[in-house]
């Protein structure tokens, strides 16, 4: 059986044509991450000590970035329930994150960081993760310098020192807040292929509108371990074809 030679020559410059543009679609792909940095974000909760606590809920918490120069921040993602006060019976209950209410709730105008950090729609505010791992990318200016603030509560994780009900002087914990929340601190260097390891900074207490940043007291047991491992990496961003979720100026 003959084989036309055109046929043969028209599919050889098919198949070169197509190895010609998926190089020059990979090529652009890669191009597109010269000169950009993220910080990622990677936590892994403990999943047996918070089915311990009263109602076996993941935690709340928020994660913030600061610049150190000119103090202004701007929230990377906070749980939804926290962002919209979608409690129930409650507006709001502060004193579940109280250093992040504070910032972002407690006054009308919120500081912004004039385009020097950018992430994805989804990232500011999103359902309580209830997985073990929990990761989240930014995108920042190479080189540039943060503050990174993780503050994390889990309701109901009641102990001798922050119990349910005080027997002495039979006061109730109306929010059910247990130990206090507590707040992670990391100072980052966007610079490629940097790890750095959050360290527990204090705890933070909410009081009749006053927010207390205390030191981590003797009382706080099971709370700090809720988070058992909180990584930051700088990195390259990943090449993709396709975007996700489009990426804005916060």
């Amino acid at each position: 059986m003959t084989i036309d030679r055109r046929l043969i020559m028209r599919a050889v410059k098919l198949f070169t044509g197509s190895l010609v543009v998926i190089a020059i679609v990979a090529a652009i792909t890669v191009a597109r991450t010269w000169g950009r940095t993220e910080i990622q974000v990677d936590i892994h909760q403990n999943k047996n000590l918070i089915h311990l606590s009263t109602f076996a809920e993941p935690p709340q918490f928020a994660i913030w970035f600061e610049d150190p120069t000119t103090k202004d921040m701007k929230t990377v993602f906070v749980t939804h329930r926290v962002a919209a006060g979608d409690w129930e019976g409650k507006a709001n209950v502060p004193v579940a994150l109280p250093q992040w209410f504070r910032i972002f709730r407690g006054n009308e105008k919120t500081p912004g960081l004039a385009g020097t950090v950018k992430c994805s729609e989804m990232a500011i505010s999103g359902a309580t993760p209830k997985e073990d791992f929990f990761t989240i990318r930014v995108e920042v200016e190479p080189g540039s310098k943060w503050v990174c603030w993780i503050e994390m509560n889990l309701a109901g994780d009641f102990n001798e020192a922050f119990p349910e009900i005080d027997t002495r002087s039979h006061m109730e914990d109306e929010f059910s807040n247990g130990q206090p929340a507590l707040l992670y601190r990391a100072d980052i260097v966007a610079v490629e292929n940097s790890v750095f390891l959050p360290e527990l900074f204090a705890q933070s207490i909410w009081n009749r509108d006053t927010v207390s940043i205390e030191p981590v007291s003797e009382g706080i047991t099971t709370a700090k371990f809720v988070f058992d491992t909180i990584r930051i990496s700088v990195n390259k961003p990943k090449p993709k074809l396709i975007n996700k979720y489009r990426v804005r100026e916060l």
